[in-house]
């Protein structure tokens, strides 16, 4: 009797019939790639809303002063005659004034936060500590308040705690330098820092800084009107003796005039280079980038020519390497005295955080975008140089180009990681697409900005500019010309005003 019924094999295990097993797994793939395909009809031109990091800023409508936040949401309602401080958009600190009468040049200050309390009482006046950078940029100082009681000036920090007590004369910014502030006692100078520690005390007719490094130390003038610099660790540097120091700092050595003679000194008083020169323009390692009869050159510090002084200007680049003038235009000059890149450009910069320089020619709109071979890597406009996340915005013909500090050409999705939308540009008409490349704004507007960290993108049609938000919804339809604005930036319905530095968005 056969007992095989049931079974296909005797004596084996059951075996797949593949051809089968093939066919399902194919349809399989086939129902995945049709439901993905249609997830992307739905909701392929979607873009998501963009995180953002609350913060604040000073906003202007109507006449009166408020706050919004980050979101374009009122913080503080507009109803202020004078303009609100924020010195640090982090801190939840808004310093107003009020009862204002100019006839008699008198003010009232307050502090509020984001719930219109009062905060941070108990002084007469509360102000934000004003500082401005070489280009006369102005900042604030972002970790301590201002304050003034019984008509002395002290400092505090963001939640009331005192640093330095109401005892002086003045307290100001040192310019140029940060954490760095002048006080003023019984008419002499001294200098604290940003946690109230006493740097220099009080005995001082003067006090700058040797350079826009605050770890550099500070140059002092005595009652005698002799000059030394003491470090920031309060240790004197260079004697209190010298008519005149520079403000040029390299390698601890520091230029200083004794009498009519000016001089290099190192930390031991050692001198070098003495009447070698007029002025010091920098000092790098050991090569001093000097001034005589009005050409410019470069000695080391036994006074040996490393690069003829006999140029119109110089500028210190990188490594051996030097910017010059000559008749009329800029090269680049090495220690060697060989000339690396002709003169030919009527202007010259080297933007160190980047790594290489831009040169105009005479004539020339676009720039030359030059590497550290000295070769040129790409011609166009600078539209933006984000030092903190390694990449350049360069419009050439009339388009939006990136590229990393090596030149190499990025796509505006693998560099602007954050972003919800991207700027795209379709037969001379801007629109966005979506991180998966799939349009979400058409291509209508005549010119467009990428989104900002706060979600918006200001889009410009018929001369007009307006903005979109994060998911590529049109918040503000295009209807301000912003014909003066240097910067043109939406949160939401406002835009940034016209005065750079009070930082202020209006309506």
């Amino acid at each position: 009797m056969n007992n095989s019924r049931g079974r296909r094999y005797e004596g084996t295990q059951p075996k797949l019939n593949m051809k089968k097993v093939i066919a399902v797994i194919i349809a399989f793939i086939v129902i995945i790639m049709a439901i993905s395909s249609i997830k992307k009809i739905f909701s392929g031109n979607k873009a998501s809303e963009k995180t953002v990091t609350n913060a604040y800023y000073t906003v202007y409508t109507n006449g009166k002063w408020g706050v919004i936040n980050s979101k374009g949401e009122i913080v503080i309602k507009p109803e202020y005659d004078e303009t609100i401080i924020i010195p640090n958009n982090q801190k939840d600190v808004f310093l107003c004034t009020y009862d204002v009468d100019y006839t008699q040049n008198t003010y009232k200050t307050k502090a509020i936060n984001s719930k219109g309390e009062e905060i941070l009482t108990g002084y007469d006046e509360i102000l934000a500590l004003e500082n401005y950078d070489s280009s006369n940029n102005l900042s604030y100082e972002a970790d301590v308040l201002l304050v003034k009681k019984d008509n002395q000036y002290g400092l505090i920090d963001y939640k009331g705690t005192e640093l330095l007590k109401c005892e002086y004369e003045s307290i100001e910014a040192l310019k140029g330098v940060g954490k760095s502030f002048l006080t003023k006692k019984d008419g002499n100078l001294g200098l604290v820092d940003n946690i109230g520690s006493i740097i220099i005390e009080n005995n001082y007719k003067a006090i700058k800084p040797i350079s826009e490094k605050f770890e550099n130390g500070y140059i002092v003038t005595n009652s005698s009107n002799k000059k030394g610099v003491i470090g920031r660790d309060k240790s004197v540097v260079v004697e209190m003796k010298y008519d005149d120091i520079k403000q040029v700092y390299g390698s601890d050595l520091y230029v200083v005039k004794e009498g009519n003679t000016w001089e290099i000194v190192n930390r031991n008083g050692e001198a070098f280079l003495k009447n070698k020169f007029s002025d010091v323009i920098s000092i790098n390692g050991e090569n001093i980038l000097v001034k005589q009869n009005n050409k410019y050159g470069v000695l080391n510090l036994e006074g040996q020519q490393k690069i003829s002084i006999k140029y119109d200007s110089m500028q210190y680049a990188f490594e051996d390497n030097y910017i010059y003038k000559e008749n009329g235009n800029y090269g680049i000059i090495n220690l060697a005295g060989k000339t690396v890149l002709k003169p030919e450009y009527e202007t010259l910069t080297y933007r160190a955080d980047a790594g290489f320089f831009e040169g105009n020619k005479k004539g020339q709109i676009e720039s030359d975008f030059i590497g550290q071979d000295f070769t040129v890597k790409l011609s166009g406009i600078l539209s933006e140089l984000n030092i903190e996340n390694g990449y350049m915005q360069i419009r050439t013909n009339e388009e939006y180009k990136y590229y990393n500090f090596k030149f190499e050409e990025k796509t505006n999705q693998e560099l602007l990681t954050a972003n919800t939308i991207f700027l795209s540009k379709k037969d001379g008409k801007y629109g966005y697409v979506n991180k998966d490349g799939v349009v979400v704004v058409n291509y209508i507007y005549d010119d467009a900005k990428e989104q900002n960290e706060f979600g918006y993108a200001s889009v410009k049609k018929d001369g007009m500019w307006g903005c979109i938000n994060s998911k590529g919804e049109e918040v503000i339809a295009p209807a301000y010309k912003l014909e003066n604005s240097y910067v043109i930036e939406f949160i939401n319905k406002w835009h940034r005003g016209e005065d750079l530095n009070l930082n202020y968005y209006t309506d």
